[in-house]
């Protein structure tokens, strides 16, 4: 169970990771989680430095995709507002909505990675896919959905024994 938990790398923020070091890895598409990887939950507006990021990825030519189980009045002013794609009502950790995230972008599990700031979601789904998945810090941990909430109490349980595993390069 804990290969499937374990990601591929872990950051303290998206800004960390260099889209051009994604190019020469291969890696033609990236799937986002929305809340607290992208932006606070619930929350439509997206930080300067964020925004910034989006800009250096589109530069690089990746692809970029976010899937969420939120609804569209949630995902879409996001997605627009960093013209990239959209998943929603994904169901994660359910495979079909990262299915539909590659179908969008055109790409596989082998070119594509999976980042978001949950195990039990955005990595458990990936990994079970055969897809890279990289762990982000959530941004904020004041306000979330309590089904998450129920998440990062078992999260926190297992994430020692998780970073233990975490490679130190992707």
């Amino acid at each position: 169970m804990l290969k499937y938990l374990t990601p591929n790398a872990y950051y303290e923020n998206l800004a960390i990771i260099d889209p051009a070091q994604l190019v020469t890895l291969g890696i033609e598409g990236l799937i986002f989680d929305l809340d607290n990887t992208i932006t606070t939950w619930n929350n439509l507006e997206v930080e300067k430095d964020t925004l910034e990021w989006f800009t250096r990825l589109h530069q690089a030519g990746i692809k970029a995709c976010i899937l969420s189980n939120n609804s569209m009045p949630r995902i879409k002013p996001v997605a627009d507002m960093l013209g990239i794609y959209f998943v929603e009502k994904a169901k994660k950790p359910f495979l079909s909505g990262y299915k539909r995230a590659l179908a969008v972008m055109g790409t596989n599990t082998q070119n594509t990675i999976m980042i978001g700031d949950q195990l039990f979601t955005d990595i458990w789904g990936a990994k079970r896919l055969g897809m890279k998945g990289i762990l982000v810090k959530p941004i904020s941990l004041e306000r979330e959905f309590m089904g998450t909430r129920f998440n990062r109490f078992w999260e926190r349980r297992i994430m020692k024994a998780v970073h233990k595993r975490i490679p130190k390069e992707l």
